[in-house]
């Protein structure tokens, strides 16, 4: 008999965060979506559209970008390899950092734990650099006003609020 309650067997809530600069930026991210649904990902609550420049480069094409909070079955690893997956599908191809891309996936916070792979994917949960992204804190604020940091449990309000000014007015909702 299995216990339902460890976490190999309940529903996490996890956070992604998913930007397209390339193409239709709206239809590409509707898309990525659609496929996750299809992927035993629940999306729960998703934020409006956020356009920003690109980083580091502001000449490239500006991003649209959302985070979806959603519930899963799936272990960070096997999300990892859908999301992947699901870039590929909408044409991502690898080429050098922050480039521009019709889709971008991110895991943004997987069950409000610390998470640091020894594999190859090299997956660091929390996300790395969310707390500098406004693209990141804007769209998770607007859904999560409650969210706090897994590793520093700084609350999200708090975050936003170490955003230079810059940062602030570089992104709009749209």
């Amino acid at each position: 008999m299995i216990k339902q309650d460890t976490f190999e067997n309940r529903a996490k809530i996890a956070y992604l965060a998913i930007g397209s600069n390339l193409g239709n930026r709206i239809h590409n991210i509707n898309i990525a979506k659609a496929k996750l649904e299809l992927q035993n990902v629940k999306i729960i609550k998703c934020s409006g559209n956020y356009e920003s420049l690109s980083w580091p480069k502001i000449q490239n094409p500006k991003f649209i970008n959302i985070v979806i909070k959603i519930e899963t079955l799936l272990l960070p690893e096997k999300l990892l390899i859908i999301c992947n997956k699901i870039e590929n599908e909408l044409g991502r191809t690898k080429t050098s950092k922050n480039e521009p891309r019709t889709c971008d996936i991110d895991i943004i916070d997987f069950d409000n734990k610390v998470y640091k792979s020894t594999k190859k994917d090299h997956l660091n949960l929390p996300h790395p650099e969310l707390t500098k992204r406004n693209f990141v804190l804007l769209p998770l604020y607007e859904i999560s006003k409650i969210w706090r940091h897994p590793k520093t449990n700084v609350k999200i309000n708090e975050l936003i609020s170490l955003l230079n000014v810059d940062d602030l007015n570089a992104i709009k909702h749209v």
